[in-house]
């Protein structure tokens, strides 16, 4: 046990961040016409900014702010508050997600260390207060490009079922376990698998789950929220 601990511990730290940074490097040199190609048609498309960026948790929680392509537009109601998903994710906005493309903005969340290319996937701050502490360990790495959620069903499984991949995952880190994901995660796209939950239209928020499925009550559910909304001061 000692042994596998130690062996996780030197990959992590003196193998799997060159890897990162090498693979990352080289995939946005490689794909930088790709890069260039959705830039220009999001921003003809949905229009200014180009970029969608949000505060996520990474390692150890530290919030970074996370890169993608924007698939959403900025459609609001009469009051000034923007419109449902349904309306705003259009169908090139659907397209960019389906085949993952949104995502590789990331990349350079990659060549800054915010993020590795394998890895829990980084969810919404807000998750971090209905998230119990087993399942916040899954910060105790770096978030992924992909991860070994990703492949056993992306967005199409429960949450209970995607923390505890992203904690197997932890237990089982090693060079070959990464390349395993990465060459599924390659199938997965080209596939378009498991993009959203059925019968919505983007991934469903842990504390709307946890609510949807009678997990905890509308009190309770208020009161993370409070607890939530104390703790984004400063982010």
């Amino acid at each position: 046990m000692f042994n596998h601990c130690l062996t996780i511990v030197m990959y992590s730290r003196f193998f799997k961040r060159p890897m990162d940074f090498i693979l990352s490097l080289c995939a946005i040199i490689v794909l930088a016409p790709v890069l260039l190609v959705v830039a220009v048609l999001v921003r003809v498309k949905l229009g200014s900014p180009v970029l969608f960026k949000q505060k996520r948790p990474g390692l150890n929680e530290k919030i970074f702010t996370l890169y993608k392509f924007r698939t959403m537009t900025d459609k609001r109601n009469e009051n000034g508050e923007l419109l449902s998903d349904e309306i705003r994710l259009t169908s090139f906005g659907k397209l960019l997600r389906s085949t993952s493309l949104d995502e590789l903005p990331e990349l350079f969340n990659i060549i800054k260390g915010d993020m590795s290319v394998v890895g829990p996937r980084p969810q919404l701050v807000k998750d971090l207060v209905f998230m119990n502490v087993e399942q916040r360990q899954r910060h105790s790495v770096l978030p992924g490009l992909t991860g070994w959620a990703q492949v056993n069903g992306r967005n199409d499984v429960s949450w209970e079922e995607k923390l505890e991949y992203d904690l197997e995952y932890i237990e089982k880190t090693s060079f070959l376990f990464d390349m395993k994901i990465i060459f599924i995660t390659v199938l997965k796209v080209f596939k378009r698998e498991g993009v959203s939950a059925e019968g919505f239209y983007t991934a469903e928020d842990l504390g709307d789950y946890l609510l949807r499925e009678k997990q905890i009550t509308d009190s309770e559910y208020a009161a993370y929220l409070d607890e939530y909304n104390k703790t984004r001061i400063g982010i």
